[in-house]
């Protein structure tokens, strides 16, 4: 019993000397926070997007960003069921859309090659047409294969009173029905000549692609306001590094190998929505360079959607 009566104290004791470490310790911690105010919130990350900040916006690209596969060739489903072209040119869409997929970047070569076949295609129907079965199509193929992450990044811009733009060098018709079915501000992408409404099979300037994007998001940002280091811009692809070094917080999203590699270099932020697994952070993303010049023409017949 006395060895018991022993122990006793000495519990107390060191349970007293704890609370007393402890209290001491915050207390240090409240005076450094009031001495140095910026070192309370250092460890944490801002607020992103920043609720009411309206020289701020977010730009995303479209395929395999937002959605699943290339938009394009979607559209070439849902054009090939409405009876637009034959099952050889279906083959063609099909090969391209399972390269894309199985590559998770975009091929240039590929690319270019399915917008000839889709200008091809649209030669001599009419743009109201177009756009009213982009909505059909939107709903048949395209509504499931959006990437629930994704949108939520893009609905908490929205959420913080800003603006969400789509950048894809998609069709712009496209472009913007996905835009609205998705409640984005609008969207900028590549415009097909038209004349009196109906199409003539041929380009407006070049795709918006690449560099012509950046010089799409600085046009826009120049037109409306904005303040381009305050603003979000997400791709999957290294095409757009341009674009993504435009803004102050680049995000990479489902990222292909130059991409990832280009974002840890950077300490952009990352998104891979592919595998379910968390979400990574590579790091808080800072303003960077420019993008490349080219593409200006192609920019502004974008933002401007001139018809000839």
């Amino acid at each position: 019993m006395a060895a018991l009566g022993w122990l006793t104290p000495r519990r107390r004791s060191a349970t007293a000397r704890s609370v007393l470490a402890g209290e001491a310790s915050a207390e240090a911690a409240r005076k450094s926070s009031q001495e140095h105010p910026g070192l309370a919130g250092a460890a944490r990350e801002p607020e992103f997007p920043v609720l009411g900040d309206l020289r701020a916006a977010a730009f995303f690209d479209l395929d395999n960003t937002v959605m699943q596969g290339a938009a394009l060739f979607h559209f070439g489903r849902g054009l090939y069921k409405r009876k637009f072209f034959e099952t050889r040119e279906l083959a063609r869409f099909a090969w391209q859309q399972a390269w894309f997929r199985l590559a998770g970047v975009e091929d240039p070569e590929h690319m270019q090659e399915a917008r000839d076949s889709a200008l091809s295609i649209v030669k001599g129907h009419r743009v109201a047409e177009l756009e009213t079965i982009g909505e059909e199509i939107y709903d048949e193929y395209m509504a499931d294969r959006i990437w629930p992450g994704t949108r939520a990044l893009a609905q908490a811009h929205l959420d913080a009173g800003q603006k969400v733009w789509l950048v894809t060098a998609a069709p712009v018709e496209i472009a913007q029905v996905i835009a609205r079915r998705l409640g984005l501000t609008g969207a900028l992408g590549t415009v097909a000549e038209s004349v009196d409404g109906v199409y003539t099979g041929r380009l407006v300037g070049e795709p918006l692609h690449g560099p012509a994007k950046a010089e799409a998001v600085r046009a826009l940002a120049a037109a409306e306001g904005l303040d381009l280091s305050r603003c979000a811009a997400y791709s999957d692809s290294h095409n757009d590094i341009p674009m993504l070094s435009l803004v102050g917080h680049p995000y990479a999203i489902n990222p292909d190998t130059k991409l990832r590699r280009h974002a840890r270099d950077k300490d952009w932020r990352l998104r891979d929505y592919r595998t379910g697994r968390k979400a990574a952070r590579v790091g808080i993303p800072a303003a960077a360079g420019v993008g490349a010049v080219a593409g200006g023409t192609a920019a502004a017949i974008a933002l401007s959607r001139r018809r000839r």
